[in-house]
């Protein structure tokens, strides 16, 4: 795998749990479809995110990809969350953490991401409403 990554947050034992299944960064690379070094490109990008797991793996939760793509609106949701201050463990927590005002976690209603019809545009709609004051309360504890 190489040499270690630098930047990497070490996620605990507790957030660990919460994530599911997680791809190493090999596995990352495979099911993206490119190589070890541009998929740590998109790490400095900020448009994956990726924890140094308690065993000292470098993984990407599974969760963080449809197919063989990221999925849809991750990008600029972990944006503002590391504008906002979190660090990777901070925004995992958060990602992964069941909210009353979403039907489910963030993550989830990410994953939801609308289509071409009416119906998913509307959960589009809330996903984003909803989210951005649940990240403005979290950020506000970041002193954003």
């Amino acid at each position: 795998m190489g040499g270690k990554f630098v930047d990497v947050a070490q996620i605990d034992p507790l957030a660990d749990s919460m994530i599911g299944d997680w791809l190493t960064l090999p596995e990352a690379a495979d099911r993206l479809g490119l190589t070890i070094s541009r998929v740590r490109q998109l790490f400095r990008d900020r448009k994956l995110l990726a924890v140094q797991r308690p065993d000292g793996t470098l993984c990407v939760p599974a969760a963080f990809f449809d197919g063989h793509q990221v999925i849809r609106g991750l990008h600029g949701t972990l944006t503002l969350l590391f504008d906002c201050g979190f660090d990777e463990a901070d925004a995992l927590r958060w990602l992964f953490t069941a909210d009353e005002s979403l039907p489910g976690t963030p993550i989830s209603a990410l994953w939801r991401r609308p289509g071409c019809d009416a119906g998913c545009m509307h959960v589009r709609t809330s996903v984003f409403t909803i989210s951005v004051p649940v990240a403005t309360m979290a950020v506000e504890r970041h002193g954003c």
